[in-house]
């Protein structure tokens, strides 16, 4: 796992400091993902390329300076947790549906002496009663739709911050099907970026959706509403 870090670290411009903490962070995953669901990357060369690498790339498209991030749908903590072991600066919360999963990511945090991440058990929609517009960016790597994440990611977003939706590059129509849900909740496209993942010849792309006015305050709808009708 050393070697491609350092190699796509380099490839990126960042740090090596944060080399340490993300092996760490890679041994706890592979060691967690033995008895329970995490990733279905398993090889740790893999693991660093394809979950480290892929997050990281965003530093270099997104400014991240001092800025409030909310990982939606965090999963096994991607985005969120790499960004943030790179950016300490970054004020996080990593936002997950599966109480296991937010377990876990409170350990890794601890382990990596991670004592301001906030890791929240609960759904998004749900979430946004209590923080709504209250973060300067919100990113999503989750496999939802994008009119779904939008409808789920925007209310939580202040105006004037940004969506950032992490998608294959084949996701021009999921694009095209998100233009009324962006509308009708405060967004605008503001940039489509490809990008590369250092070391993985592959290339991924990040949608990112500016905040331009309030989000009406009917919206986020109860998820079985935005998944039997999205916007």
């Amino acid at each position: 796992m050393r070697e491609p870090l350092l190699q796509g670290l380099r490839t990126l411009g960042l740090s090596e400091d944060c080399v340490p903490q993300l092996e760490r962070y890679g041994e706890l995953l592979l060691k967690k993902n033995e008895v329970m669901n995490l990733t279905a990357i398993t090889a740790p060369d893999d693991v660093a390329r394809l979950h480290f690498l892929d997050s990281l790339a965003l530093l270099n498209l997104t400014d991240f300076c001092g800025k409030s991030l909310v990982d939606v749908g965090t999963g096994a903590g991607f985005p969120g947790l790499p960004l943030r072991i790179c950016r300490p600066d970054i004020r996080l919360t990593l936002l997950d549906s599966l109480g296991k999963r937010v377990t876990f990511l409170q350990e890794v945090c601890d382990a990596l002496g991670l004592e301001d991440v906030a890791c929240v058990h609960g759904r998004a929609e749900e979430f946004a009663a209590g923080h709504r517009e209250s973060f300067d960016l919100a990113a999503s790597r989750a496999v939802a739709s994008l009119p779904m994440l939008c409808e789920l990611c925007l209310p939580l977003v202040r105006p004037g911050g940004a969506f950032l939706a992490m998608k294959s590059v084949d996701c021009g129509q999921e694009l095209s099907a998100a233009a009324k849900a962006i509308e009708v909740l405060g967004g605008e496209v503001e940039e489509v970026r490809d990008y590369e993942v250092p070391g993985a010849a592959v290339t991924h792309r990040l949608i990112s959706i500016r905040k331009v006015r309030p989000t009406p305050a009917k919206y986020p709808r109860a998820f079985a509403k935005i998944k039997k009708a999205p916007l």
